[in-house]
């Protein structure tokens, strides 16, 4: 969870501020954006089960081809490399909603400000890190809260990636719960009921320090 956000949240700050250029073409590249989030997650999942598929994956070929692997690799089978490719998947699929909200938070900076700035003399990443992040940061908590939540929540991922390993391994606390409440010997639905709870209590706690955080916004201004 922790590498998708924060991860998610990079690649997206650079696509925002790249959408928020004039350039031709923006608007069809912002639809194009949008694709990976209006799809079913499965639907995206089980494309990169094929993607990553050990005989007749398009990435093992491309990589082999290109002699940048000597033989193919099974993305999610090996313990070494399961982990890395479901991260990938689910920073594909955060990246939409979080461009769009770092984007709708660039829009909102006004001009002046950046006038300002460069009759002051102030160079680009001085200007980037003193006047555009600092007003950004309302839509980074927005973007980072709202991701945490939704990443730590991910099931159809998870399981449609992970669902041919055996064990707990690869698990998060959602597909684990999943696991020993249907899947596993264990049918300990009590144990996946008390995970749950723990689960909910978690997200309070991500949406009690975002609360805190807006209401630290208001106080200050």
């Amino acid at each position: 969870m922790a590498v998708v956000v924060a991860v998610t949240l990079v690649v997206s700050l650079a696509l925002a501020q790249l959408l928020n250029l004039d350039f031709p073409g923006r608007r069809v590249v912002r639809w194009a954006l949008i694709v990976p989030w209006a799809a079913s997650l499965i639907m995206t999942a089980k494309l990169f089960v094929w993607i990553y598929d050990y005989y007749f994956g398009v990435l093992n070929h491309a990589l082999v081809s290109l002699g940048l692997l000597a033989r193919p690799v099974d993305w999610l089978g090996d313990d070494a490399t399961v982990m890395g490719a479901m991260i990938v998947v689910g920073v594909f699929v955060s990246l939409p909603f979080t461009t769009y909200v770092l984007l709708a938070g660039l829009a909102t900076i006004p001009g002046e400000v950046y006038e300002a700035a460069l009759v002051d003399g102030a160079s680009a990443w001085r200007t980037y890190r003193s006047v555009t992040l600092p007003l950004l940061r309302p839509a980074l908590l927005v973007a980072t809260v709202l991701n945490v939540i939704y990443v730590f929540n991910s099931f159809p991922i998870v399981w449609t990636l992970n669902d041919r390993n055996p064990g707990f391994g690869h698990d998060t606390t959602i597909t684990y719960m999943y696991k020993i409440a249907f899947k596993s010997a264990l049918r300990d639905v009590g144990l996946a009921a008390a995970l749950g709870v723990v689960n909910v209590l978690a997200i309070l706690l991500a949406v009690l320090v975002y609360l805190r955080a807006v209401r630290w916004r208001e106080q200050e201004a």
